[in-house]
C-alpha cells in the first residue's frame, strides 16, 4: 500500500491530476502543506433554528420540519428540451413554505423528501411568485429518535468559505481539504514539522499545529477558529523574525570600512556654513548613523521622516562624513526629476565645497557628480572617470548608477531614497560597486523614506534595518491648511479654488496643479483598466494636458501655467522644473512626477484634482510639496465622489490630519496585507495569510523578541532543526534571496 501523502506530497496523488493541475494553475497550491495552509476566508453559519412563521428574508435558517408533499413539475426550457423540477412543501405547525431543486438530482431528492419525512434543513430564504422558498437547501433527515441535541449541533455547525476562483469552487476546495485532513491524521501527522520550538509553544500557551490545522478548517465553535488562528498567526510572524533575526545577525558578520570623519575636515566645513542650527531629532538622528558608520561592520539603517523633516540635509552630512574619511557616497534616486533635485539642492547647501579640483573650490571641497540616463556622451564619460578616480566624492543618479560600465574607487556608503520605488535588486546590485575594492568589504547603507511607516510594518517589510526616525519640522515651516472640495455637490466651491490659487500668486507665490493623467495620444493607448469609480463615473481621470489648457484659456487666464509629466524629454523636465524653482512660472500643472523630493520653498498652493483616484500616502506625500517656505500652505481635494463614499472618507481623513503616520495606519487598513509586505520587491506571494500587520502588533514584537534571543543563542539553529526545516518550506527561495538582498 503506498504510503499516506504528508505536508510536501504533489496533490496529484492525493486528489487526482485533474483537481491538483486546476489547483496549481489557478490557486497556485502544489503540495498538500499548501492546500492545508489555504485557510478559510469566513466562516458561514447554519443560522439558529427558526419557526416558518418568522422567516428572514434573504438570511441563511436553519429549520426543522415535515416533508407536506412533493412533486415533480417538467417545463419547457425555451428551446433547449424539457427541464424537471421538484417542488417540496414543509410545514413545522408555525406556518408553511417551498423547497425547490433542479437539474439531475431531481429524483434523488423526491426518493428521500417522502411526504411524513422529518428532516433539518439550511438555505438562504428567498421569494418565487409572492411565497418564501429554499433553493437547492442542505438538509440531514431526522430519525425518530434523534434528539434535540442533534438538531441543535446541525443548526450550529460552521461552514468554512474558502478563497476560491471561477474553477475552482469553496466546497470542492473544502472537500479536497478534508480529504488531506484525514490522509494526515491516518498517519499521525507523519511529516508536519513544527517551527515553534516546545518551550516557546508551551510558554505562550499555544496550541499544537495539527491541532491548530484541524480546528481551523473544521471548527466545532468559534473559540476553535480563534484559538487556531492564534496558533497560526505566531507560525507566521515568528519565521519571518527569524528570518529577518538571522539577516541582522550575518550582517554583523560582514566587514566594512569604519568611516570616521576627519576632524575639521569638510563635514566640519559645512555644518560651519550652515545658515540654521540643526534640530534636535537631526542631531539625534546623525549621532546614529555616525555611530554606526564609525563600526567595521556594515550600517543598515532606514530613515523615516516627514516630509520636509530634513532628511536630505542628515543623509548629505552622513556622505560628508564618509568622503571625509576618504571614500565616496552614492544616492539612488528613483526618478530623473529627483536626482536633479538632490543634485541641484546638494551643490547649493555645499557651494564651493562642491568644486573639488576647480578654479575657486574650496580647502575641502570634494565634486558632485551627476549621472543620469539622458546625459550627454561627453558629460556621462566625464562622470564615470570622475568616479573611478575618486575625484567625485559623491555621485548623485538614477538607476543609470547600477550599470556595469560604472565603478567607484573606494564605495563606502550607499543612500537609498523612497525605497518603496527600488526593487531589492537595484539596490543590492548598487551596493555590490563597494564589493570590488577594499578587499570585498560592503558599504554602509542608508534607506530613506518619506512614507511613514507604522512600527509593525517598519518590524515586518525592514525588519533587518534598525530604525530611526525625524519626527520634528525644521523651523520655518509653515502649517498646511488641506481642504475637501466637492465639485459635483458644490461647483461654486471649485470656482473659489482657482481664484484662491490667483490669490496667492497674486501674492508673489507659485501653485501646483496635480492630475492622475497626461492625457496625450499615448496615455489612451496603454488602454488602462477602469477602476470601479471610473465606471460609476463615466469618464476618465483627469488629465494634465486637458486641464491645462482649460486653465488657461479660464479661469487662470493670464498667468504663467507650464507642464510637467513623465513622458516629457528628460531636458524640457529639467528646464521646467528650473524656471518653476526660479519664480518664472505661476502655476505647475504635473502628475505625481513632483510627488517626492520636488522643493520650491515659494509654493504655497496644491490643488489635487480627482483627488480620489489616489492613495492616502500619496496625498499626504503631494500635499507636502507646499508649506516649505515662510507662507502658509494651502491643499485643495477636488473631487466628484459623492459625500457618503469611501473615497470621500478618506479625503476628509486626509483633510484632518497632518500627521503621516496615522494617515499611513489608514492607509494600510485599507489594502491587501500582500501590498504591505511589498509584493513588488519580494517578487513573491505574500507568506502572511492570517497576520495582519495592523492588528497584530503584539504577536509580531513578541515574535520579534523571541526570533532575535534564539538566533543570538544559535544562530545556525542547529538546536532547532524543525525551525529550519520550517524556514525552508515558508521562505521559498524568491523570498529568501529578497531576505539576502535586504
Amino acid at each position: 500500500m503506498d504510503r499516506v501523502p504528508a505536508l510536501d506530497e504533489p496533490l496529484k496523488k492525493l486528489l487526482g491530476a485533474a483537481t491538483a493541475k486546476v489547483m496549481a494553475e489557478h490557486m497556485d497550491l502544489h503540495t498538500v502543506g499548501d492546500l492545508l495552509h489555504h485557510y478559510p476566508r469566513r466562516y458561514a453559519e447554519r443560522g439558529e433554528l427558526t419557526a416558518l412563521a418568522d422567516l428572514p428574508l434573504d438570511e441563511h435558517v436553519t429549520v426543522v420540519a415535515q416533508v407536506a408533499d412533493a412533486r415533480v413539475h417538467t417545463f419547457n426550457k425555451g428551446g433547449r428540451g424539457k427541464g424537471q423540477r421538484l417542488e417540496v412543501t414543509i410545514t413545522d405547525g408555525s406556518g408553511r413554505m417551498q423547497l425547490v431543486f433542479f437539474g439531475r438530482t431531481v429524483h434523488f431528492h423526491q426518493k428521500e423528501l417522502l411526504p411524513g419525512r422529518r428532516a433539518m434543513f439550511a438555505g438562504k430564504v428567498g421569494v418565487f411568485n409572492r411565497r418564501l422558498q429554499l433553493a437547492h437547501p442542505e438538509y440531514k433527515l431526522l430519525d425518530a429518535d434523534d434528539s434535540t441535541e442533534t438538531v441543535k449541533a446541525f443548526a450550529s455547525e460552521l461552514l468554512p468559505i474558502y478563497p476560491a476562483c471561477k474553477q475552482l469552487e469553496s466546497w470542492t476546495i473544502e472537500q479536497s481539504v478534508g480529504i488531506a485532513l484525514d490522509s494526515m491524521a491516518a498517519t499521525g501527522w507523519e511529516g508536519l514539522v513544527d517551527p515553534l520550538p516546545p518551550a516557546l509553544r508551551e510558554g505562550r500557551g499555544l496550541t499544537g499545529l495539527p491541532d491548530a490545522l484541524t480546528r481551523i478548517h473544521r471548527p466545532h465553535t468559534k473559540a476553535d477558529i480563534a484559538d487556531a488562528r492564534d496558533r497560526l498567526k505566531w507560525d507566521e510572524a515568528f519565521v519571518l523574525q527569524v528570518a529577518l533575526a538571522r539577516r541582522r545577525h550575518a550582517d554583523t558578520q560582514l566587514p566594512a570600512v569604519a568611516r570616521r570623519p576627519a576632524p575639521d575636515g569638510l563635514l566640519t566645513a559645512f555644518d560651519a556654513r550652515l545658515p540654521f542650527t540643526l534640530t534636535d531629532g537631526q542631531q539625534k538622528v546623525s549621532k546614529e548613523i555616525f555611530d554606526d558608520l564609525a563600526t567595521d561592520h556594515p550600517m543598515h539603517r532606514l530613515l523615516q521622516g516627514e516630509v520636509g523633516s530634513g532628511k536630505t540635509l542628515v543623509a548629505l552630512r552622513a556622505m560628508l562624513a564618509v568622503v571625509d574619511a576618504g571614500g565616496q557616497a552614492a544616492m539612488l534616486a528613483p526618478t530623473e526629476v529627483l536626482a536633479q533635485q538632490h543634485h541641484r539642492s546638494v551643490t547649493e547647501m555645499m557651494g564651493d565645497l562642491a568644486e573639488g579640483g576647480m578654479l575657486g573650490g574650496a580647502e575641502h571641497a570634494t565634486k558632485v557628480v551627476l549621472l543620469t540616463g539622458s546625459m550627454g556622451v561627453a558629460a556621462r564619460r566625464q562622470a564615470l572617470l570622475d568616479l573611478v578616480s575618486g575625484d567625485a566624492g559623491i555621485v548623485i543618479g538614477t538607476h543609470a548608477l547600477i550599470e556595469d560600465k560604472v565603478q567607484f574607487h573606494d564605495l563606502g556608503l550607499v543612500v537609498v531614497d523612497e525605497q518603496h520605488r527600488f526593487g531589492v535588486e537595484q539596490r543590492d546590485a548598487l551596493r555590490g560597486k563597494g564589493h570590488s575594492q577594499r578587499e570585498k568589504r560592503t558599504p554602509h547603507l542608508l534607506v530613506m523614506t518619506a512614507t511613514p511607516i507604522p512600527r509593525t510594518v517598519a518590524m515586518t517589510v525592514f525588519g533587518d534595518l534598525e530604525t530611526s526616525v525625524l519626527d520634528q519640522l525644521p523651523a520655518g515651516r509653515s502649517p498646511i491648511a488641506s481642504h475637501v472640495v466637492p465639485a459635483a455637490d458644490k461647483p461654486h466651491f471649485l470656482a473659489r479654488a482657482w481664484e484662491r490659487v490667483r490669490e496667492e500668486v497674486e501674492a508673489g507665490h507659485q501653485a501646483y496643479v496635480v492630475c492622475p493623467r497626461i492625457g496625450d495620444e499615448e496615455d489612451r493607448k496603454t488602454g488602462k483598466k477602469a477602476s470601479p469609480e471610473d465606471e460609476a463615473e463615466k469618464r476618465p481621470p483627469l488629465a494634465v494636458l486637458e486641464v491645462a489648457e482649460q486653465l488657461r484659456a479660464g479661469p487662470l487666464a493670464g498667468l504663467r501655467v507650464e507642464v510637467l509629466h513623465g513622458r516629457m524629454h528628460p531636458d524640457d523636465k529639467d528646464d521646467v522644473m528650473r524656471r518653476f524653482a526660479a519664480g518664472e512660472a505661476d502655476v505647475l500643472v504635473a502628475t505625481t512626477v513632483i510627488e517626492v523630493g520636488v522643493n520650491v520653498p515659494n509654493a504655497t498652493a496644491m490643488v489635487i484634482m480627482d483627488a480620489d483616484r489616489f492613495g492616502v500616502s500619496q496625498l499626504h506625500q503631494l500635499r507636502g510639496r507646499v508649506g516649505r517656505g515662510s507662507a502658509a500652505g494651502l491643499c485643495l481635494l477636488v473631487s466628484e465622489m459623492p459625500e457618503a463614499s469611501p473615497a470621500r472618507q478618506r479625503l476628509n481623513a486626509v483633510a484632518a490630519t497632518l500627521d503621516g503616520f496615522e494617515l499611513s495606519r489608514i492607509d494600510l487598513e485599507q489594502r491587501r496585507e500582500g501590498d504591505v509586505l511589498g509584493q513588488a520587491q519580494s517578487g513573491v506571494r505574500s507568506s502572511l495569510r492570517v497576520l495582519t500587520v495592523i492588528e497584530d502588533e503584539e504577536v509580531i514584537a513578541a515574535a520579534r523578541e523571541e526570533a532575535t534571543a534564539i538566533v543570538l543563542a544559535d544562530p545556525g539553529l542547529t538546536a532547532h532543526p524543525a525551525l529550519r526545516t520550517a524556514l525552508d518550506a515558508l521562505l521559498d527561495k524568491d523570498r529568501e534571496e529578497y531576505l539576502e538582498k535586504g
